[in-house]
């Protein structure tokens, strides 16, 4: 099984209980870096739509003891320079200004985004130049060949443009990550599994043939950002490096890992990547509030694990996912596949222990819906990005 079932029968002493269970293996070289910071959590509580998820998900990873087994770095803020890289200096200038005052109303924010989906509030500049800081400290301890995954789950703010905020995405940190890369590795893959288009970094990189995308999703009419066809597959000198993988509602674990099995497989060999970042979004998942597709975290798992064999720099990215709870469950459990640690069934105790209630398990259970996705479908999508890859030279 996944998980060691902690034996009730021996009546463990109290020190015992207390101790979060984690399995033992061989004291490995540490060679995954997890990037935290007490004031770095705080800022990510704090944005709107997320409240307290950061601090639930370094909570349940700590309580399972999985800290010792990484190294933990502190995250150093972005500078306006840094950031510029992929951003316009009028937006970043733009979105300074409306934090500082922590105005909703100026009515230049429209054009940039700012408003509904993505309010101006105050403090947001700060926020978003933390996360973006972040991401930039893990691609920093993936280029100095220290480390082979680098870890920022507050990270993965997928939608954001150059010059534009979008689907709560101020800053594109998975843009900045993937620039600084660039500056070490010359061919950087990005797999996006998260429920909604990785569209702000598809846009980002679609002209070119260094960085390749790979985004599955769901697609389908009215559903946000509604780009991410098949048929997308990226421009001029970046056509072809732009994988779309569009899915219908209900997807379970074990048709989700064919899918994506086959087409990373097509993608490594034609693209030969020599530095992967990973967008893990947790919207996937039965349970989240999103209900669209039917996964529980194994079966992403499976996909982590399919990608962490290619032994390559690997920088692990957070985005979305809404149910909190099961958020923690999903990226908790991917890290302790990331470390090759197997964690005990049962939500060790914690600050937020009761937000695990009724059954207080790490096991995450399908909904009961109906897969929409035909297998000939599938095979017709899989078969058409085989087709595509075929012109990666």
């Amino acid at each position: 099984g996944l998980f060691s079932r902690r034996q009730r029968a021996g009546g463990l002493s109290e020190a015992e209980e207390m101790e979060p269970e984690v399995e033992e293996s061989p004291a490995a070289a540490i060679n995954t870096t997890y990037i935290y910071a007490p004031h770095y959590i705080d800022s990510c509580d704090s944005l709107s739509k997320i409240t307290r998820r950061a601090s639930m998900v370094h909570s349940l990873i700590a309580s399972y003891g999985l800290l010792k087994y990484m190294r933990v770095v502190k995250p150093r803020i972005a500078s306006m320079e840094e950031m510029a890289m992929f951003h316009t200096d009028a937006y970043l200038e733009h979105l300074q200004k409306i934090s500082e005052d922590g105005d909703d109303d100026d009515p230049e924010s429209v054009e940039y985004g700012l408003g509904y989906d993505c309010p101006a509030t105050e403090g947001v500049f700060d926020y978003a130049a933390a996360v973006a800081g972040a991401t930039l400290t893990a691609a920093q301890c993936l280029m100095d060949k220290k480390y082979q995954v680098a870890i920022n789950w507050p990270g993965g703010w997928h939608h954001a443009k150059k010059d534009e905020a979008s689907g709560f995405c101020y800053l594109n940190d998975a843009v900045l990550g993937i620039l600084k890369l660039r500056k070490k590795f010359d061919r950087v893959l990005y797999v996006d599994m998260d429920l909604h288009h990785g569209d702000g970094v598809e846009d980002a990189f679609s002209f070119t043939s260094k960085v390749m995308t790979v985004s599955f999703h769901k697609y389908s009419p009215g559903f946000f950002p509604g780009t991410g066809d098949v048929t997308d597959i990226g421009m001029g000198k970046g056509r072809y490096y732009t994988v779309n993988v569009p899915l219908q509602d209900g997807i379970q674990d074990n048709r989700y890992y064919h899918v994506c099995e086959s087409v990373l497989k097509e993608v490594y060999t034609s693209f030969n990547p020599e530095a992967v970042v990973c967008q893990l979004g947790a919207d996937t998942i039965a349970g989240d509030p999103m209900c669209s597709f039917n996964l529980t975290p194994v079966g992403v798992g499976k996909c982590l694990r399919y990608i962490l064999n290619w032994e390559l720099p690997t920088l692990i990215l957070g985005g979305g996912g809404y149910n909190h709870a099961n958020t923690a469950r999903c990226w908790t459990y991917l890290t302790a596949i990331i470390l090759g640690k197997t964690i005990s069934s049962e939500i060790p105790d914690h600050e937020y222990f009761t937000e695990y209630g009724p059954d207080y398990v790490l096991e995450i259970t399908q909904s009961c819906r109906t897969d929409q996705n035909e297998p000939q479908r599938i095979e017709q999508l899989l078969n058409t990005i085989r087709g595509n890859l075929k012109n990666v030279i």
